[in-house]
């Protein structure tokens, strides 16, 4: 099964109240950060406090500038409100934070993020248990911010840019225009 972004903005926001009404901010900061970054699993795994957090003024940078895991491409996401609040509350949950520490902390061990395999456990079981409909797993988030982003109006061009895709092809899956979304086009059009 391919999997599917969650298109439903109020699926989203009971998967972000789910983790937080259990004081899981971790896994709350997972959902929230990486549908606003658009980043793959394996580059918001991969985070560290320095890539968002200026140790000297003692604040939240302005952008995350990270190499890509995949592309090995620089990219540069501006951080905005939701994230910025979102990494707050994280950096209190957690007490106290240092170079070199990972945003999402494993149980196994003192400074090792949490592994792929359990971001799919954790979003699974979510999805399950509020049941959300459609195949959802780690890329489901990533798919997300492509989606909501072209429903909100941005070119397919522009998101294209953002996720580092060679080819418009590669997007146009990410976007998961269905059946629904081009009747809608034909209906709002109605000349």
């Amino acid at each position: 099964m391919k999997t599917e972004p969650i298109k439903n903005k109020k699926d989203l926001e009971k998967l972000k109240l789910y983790f937080e009404e259990k004081g899981n901010m971790r896994d709350f900061a997972l959902v929230v950060i990486s549908v606003n970054t658009g980043l793959r699993c394996s580059d918001i795994l991969n985070l560290k406090w320095e890539d968002v957090y200026e140790f000297d003024t003692k604040k939240i940078k302005t952008h995350i500038c990270i190499i890509e895991k995949k592309t090995q491409k620089l990219i540069k996401i501006k951080i905005n409100k939701a994230v910025a609040l979102c990494l707050r509350r994280l950096k209190r949950y957690y007490g106290n934070i240092e170079k070199g520490g990972v945003l999402f902390r494993s149980q196994k061990g003192k400074n090792r993020a949490i592994s792929r395999i359990q971001m799919y456990r954790i979003l699974k079981q979510a999805a399950k248990f509020l049941k959300i409909e459609g195949n959802i797993s780690c890329h489901s988030l990533r798919k997300t911010f492509g989606y909501i982003a072209f429903k909100k109006g941005v070119p397919a061009a522009v998101i294209m840019e953002l996720f580092n895709h060679s080819s418009y092809a590669i997007t146009r899956r990410y976007l998961c225009i269905d059946q629904d979304e081009k009747d809608k086009v034909f209906m709002m059009l109605n000349l």
